[in-house]
């Protein structure tokens, strides 16, 4: 770590200890004042009063000289240590927190995620604050951090974990019936260990990055892998094959090379496939070059001659906690029974479930699916109804997560 480095720690601590020095000496000059004055000038020794001073210069400017000096140091210090929190040291890793209805999901560089923020203890870390839903904040007490996290708003902090260990992070503003179940960590481990996790993360191969991609952004709901045809045209093949195409009202026939492929993700508009619905959202500044990139170089492998085709056995398996995870599901359902916003996944699957209203229904695949998009259809009995939707999860990650709640008993 580098010794001419001043954590947030070493930035708050000195001032938190100066102004509670400075208040602890005037409570007890005040107070020991305020008694010495109740004995010494009491009704019963001095009935009326006897003093004609009615100024003393001196008196006058210690207490006009003195506060005005402590409220000035306590300025100075309390500046100082701001610029420290809000000024990144230059080698700093960057990770970006996304709080959402009551779950954080940390993001690191190669596009990772995790649900617990792991950093290299001894190294500068700064974390991206976004907000997916409300007003949150970010807050490890451990490294003297606080800041909200605001929709629509970038927002930062930064800290050096000088030790490895476990730091809590809370969500320090209410944001809803699970805001005290928004409780995650910083799990501080040795540099290697780090880069070992964070190479064991990135460690999958390039088509597997690419179709996690496509499942992410939701293209998997509309586009299939297999031939079969959804609301989109299916990716089956689709790399350098001949398109017919409406571009401004008139029809042609295109080439589906990388080219196409970047408009039709940046732009769809642009070149509508014949016999399919202009639908589909533009995704231009909402997906990085790295990952357009990926996607591409996917479409463009799959289903050619010599590479495998997309449904085949050597497509990645999902994994279904994973999703769990990065959706924030875990702020609202239990995996250990233990009761909090809903119900827990423990055993959940092939359960009967009691729903508002009386109804009983068997948790089985229907109702998981029903539940993902459709949360307000069957509330459970007993829960609030404050599950949002997820229409972008694909048919292959409610498969993934079917499969983890079924193990889950």
């Amino acid at each position: 770590m580098n010794p001419a480095l001043i954590t947030t720690q070493e930035a708050v601590d000195p001032v938190f200890w100066f102004i509670l020095g400075i208040s602890a000496v005037m409570l007890l000059g005040i107070t020991a004042t305020m008694i010495w004055f109740v004995i010494r000038y009491r009704r019963s020794r001095c009935p009326e009063p006897t003093s004609q001073v009615d100024s003393n210069l001196t008196l006058e400017v210690i207490w006009i000289v003195v506060p005005t000096v402590i409220v000035m140091a306590m300025f100075y210090f309390g500046w100082a240590g701001y610029l420290a929190l809000r000024n990144v040291p230059p080698d700093a890793m960057e990770v970006t927190a996304t709080a959402r209805m009551w779950s954080w999901d940390f993001e690191y560089p190669g596009g990772r995620h995790s649900d617990r923020l792991f950093v290299p203890a001894g190294r500068p870390v700064k974390v991206r604050l976004l907000s997916a839903d409300v007003l949150h904040a970010f807050y490890v007490p451990a490294f003297r951090i606080k800041r909200d996290t605001v929709p629509g708003m970038e927002n930062y902090v930064w800290f050096v974990a000088g030790e490895e260990g476990s730091y809590d992070i809370f969500c320090a503003e209410y944001c809803g019936i699970g805001h005290a179940d928004m409780h995650t960590t910083v799990e501080a481990v040795s540099p290697a260990e780090f880069e070992e996790w964070l190479a064991g993360m990135d460690g999958a191969k390039e088509t597997e990055k690419g179709r996690e991609l496509l499942a992410r952004y939701g293209c998997l709901s509309c586009h299939s892998l297999d031939g079969s045809k959804l609301v989109g045209p299916s990716f089956k093949g689709i790399g350098g094959r001949q398109v017919r195409v409406i571009t401004e009202g008139k029809e042609r026939t295109l080439t589906s090379d990388d080219g196409y492929l970047e408009r039709s993700i940046l732009t769809p508009g642009a070149d509508v496939v014949v016999g399919y619905p202009p639908v589909m959202p533009g995704y231009e500044g909402k997906i990085s070059a790295r990952e357009l990139r990926e996607i591409i170089g996917y479409l463009s492998r799959i289903g050619r001659p010599g590479n495998p085709p997309a449904d085949s056995g050597t497509k990645p398996r999902l994994d279904g906690a994973a999703i769990v995870r990065r959706q924030g599901c875990l702020g609202c359902h239990s995996t250990d029974g233990s009761r909090k916003v809903g119900p827990s996944f423990k055993g959940l699957y092939g359960s009967e479930r009691r729903l508002e209203g009386g109804r009983t229904l068997r948790a089985d695949e229907d109702y998981v699916t029903r539940a993902l998009r459709e949360p307000n259809a069957d509330v459970a009995e007993g829960y609030p109804p404050v599950m949002p939707p997820y229409p972008r999860l694909s048919a292959e990650e409610i498969e993934a997560i079917v499969e983890w709640l079924e193990n889950l008993q």
